[in-house]
């Protein structure tokens, strides 16, 4: 099962077509933002310009000295305006909360990241960029809306509502996923006990059955498997599959064990089978999408994932093969 970005990078970086990029910047008080490198907007309309021409104006300045930087996760609320008419806004595509994404280090032109280093949590403004501009950016493509070559521009009405370090980030998901496996292991248990499932736990959580083990070697880090599956909720509704038609990709599924490169009960997970083996992977959140489901239409928040898979092949890494038994030595 691929990892995806989660539903707040991508609906953000799908709406504005520029990648989430930042500039850090110092608040010089309280109640002041900072003026130094400044250039005056077009019009004398309140707006000011960052260095990488995004115009910007603050509506509410609220009290505090916590620009995000480089590293910081931001959650903010954010519209997206063009002609009077709103083409994207993260209250509803987020249910109402503030949708969350990290500040990177490279500077962009008409990056509205860099506009919320002159705001602290509780602010509010207004980010503008004209249409001509945004298209000369490399990789930025026209949307149907766009109107190049008559001064159209796009507002962006955003709300800070909160900075977290990395650290603090970084910790504050640690609590919360200790938590969920908690809660997770105990809605397993009962859903082994209500079906009558004899599944093996290992010590990330991780729990797995097998209805037929093969002869085959046994994936470790660095190799590439081949394998088929289908994904369920604990309810049973399927959410993916390559052997379902209607999934519409029945091709095996291949990846790298160990590199990130699927959800973490996968990488794991794979290197329990043999070669040739079918068997069951109960995933708990976790070890899965956690709280950044790719889609809760299809895959709940905080979901458990289970998996029937198959695994077709098993090609060792160049290192693997050196140190198998059958050719160790050759």
């Amino acid at each position: 099962m691929k990892k995806t970005l989660s539903v707040l990078t991508v609906a953000t970086i799908s709406a504005l077509s520029v990648s989430a990029q930042s500039k850090k910047s110092a608040k010089t008080s309280e109640t002041t933002k900072p003026q130094a490198k400044m250039a005056p907007a077009a019009k004398d309309d309140g707006f000011q310009k960052t260095p990488n021409g995004l115009e910007y104006k603050i509506i509410t300045d609220a009290p505090g000295t916590q620009n995000p930087k480089v590293g910081d996760y931001i959650s903010a609320h954010l519209q997206l305006i063009v002609d009077d008419s709103v083409h994207f806004s993260t209250r509803q595509v987020m249910n109402n909360a503030p949708a969350e994404v990290q500040m990177a280090s490279t500077p962009t032109k008409g990056d509205i990241l860099e506009g919320f280093t002159y705001m602290t949590p509780g602010d509010s403004a207004i980010f503008r960029y004209s249409v001509d501009s945004l298209l000369t950016i490399p990789g930025v493509t026209a949307a149907p809306w766009m109107k190049p070559g008559v001064g159209q521009m796009i507002y962006y009405r955003v709300v800070l509502a909160g900075v977290k370090s990395a650290a603090d980030k970084q910790k504050e998901a640690a609590e919360a996923a200790a938590k969920q496996k908690d809660i997770d292991d105990k809605l397993l248990q009962d859903y082994f006990k209500a079906n009558n499932i004899k599944a093996t736990k290992t010590a990330s959580g991780l729990y797995y059955t097998v209805s037929k083990m093969g002869t085959g070697i046994v994936a470790q880090p660095g190799d590439k498997v081949s394998v088929n599956y289908t994904g369920k909720t604990m309810e049973g509704k399927a959410f993916d599959s390559n052997v379902d038609p209607q999934f519409q990709h029945v091709q095996p599924f291949e990846f790298t064990v160990g590199q990130g490169m699927v959800i973490k009960g996968w990488d794991e997970g794979f290197t329990i089978f043999k070669k040739g083996s079918k068997g069951t992977l109960y995933i708990p959140s976790p070890l899965a999408y956690g709280a950044n489901s790719p889609d809760p239409s299809r895959i709940p928040v905080n979901g458990i994932l289970i998996f029937d898979v198959e695994l077709l092949d098993v090609i060792q890494s160049d290192l693997h093969k050196q140190n198998t038994p059958a050719t160790k030595g050759k």
